[in-house]
């Protein structure tokens, strides 16, 4: 059976400075490195055949890491689909090799709610400025994006035609597909995988760290304990 491992990165070091992130590339903290090893332990024993993560190195970092205890004797490869030298110059001359890489497909599509004008910006500093009720509001709402942002529906509207497009025909291939992303990426995700209504989602936390296991049946997702 197939199987979809959805991880949102580690915390980041503008996670644990309580600031708004979004497209800033920030890395992971201490704890945030801490969090992806415990979740390289408990995806250990998986074989995955393909890996996806945003373009953002916090979600690379972890999907890294994790994969640092995974005992397969496959191992993952960034793939560089740029123009250049930095595609042609990362080819493979041994076809051992390249038979025992898993492939790391990098896509914007997968980053982070974009925070617009909010990135940066302290969040408790925020809400003193413009009131919790608005801060409230642009976070947690489905159609309300920051100012010059995103919402959550403007996110889904990349997330689920990617998700489409390029992880569910793996899948129908009877692959196992890890997904390294965010927050927000992965709750759009997550509403598309469960159905979840719009009122519904805005209830849903992803957690950083914690690894979240689907069983493909051929003609739906179910969601599984790992």
């Amino acid at each position: 059976m197939a199987k979809l491992v959805l991880l949102r990165h580690g915390e980041s070091v503008w996670n644990k400075m309580n600031v708004f992130t979004g497209w800033v590339d920030v890395p992971l903290s201490t704890q945030g490195i801490t969090e992806a090893k415990k979740a390289g332990e408990q995806l250990q024993d998986f074989s995955f055949d393909i890996i996806f993560t945003s373009t953002l190195v916090r979600a690379m970092e972890t999907a890294m890491i994790c994969m640092a205890y995974n005992q397969s004797d496959r191992l993952p490869v960034i793939i560089h689909n740029e123009e250049g030298k930095e595609s042609a110059w990362a080819k493979i001359y041994d076809d051992n090799m390249e038979q025992a890489v898993i492939p790391v497909i990098r896509d914007w599509h997968l980053n982070e709610r974009y925070y617009g004008e909010l990135q940066g910006k302290n969040k408790a500093k925020t809400a003193e400025q413009y009131g919790d009720e608005q801060v409230h509001l642009w976070r947690r709402s489905y159609d309300v994006p920051p100012p010059n942002g995103e919402s959550l529906k403007d996110t889904a509207a990349r997330t689920i035609p990617f998700f489409k497009d390029n992880i569910l025909p793996r899948l129908k291939e009877n692959q196992e597909v890890f997904v390294a992303a965010h927050g927000n990426s992965l709750r759009s995700i997550v509403m598309y995988l469960e159905n979840l209504t719009e009122a519904e989602v805005l209830g849903l936390e992803i957690p950083t760290g914690k690894p979240i296991l689907y069983d493909y049946t051929g003609t739906s997702l179910q969601k599984v304990e790992i």
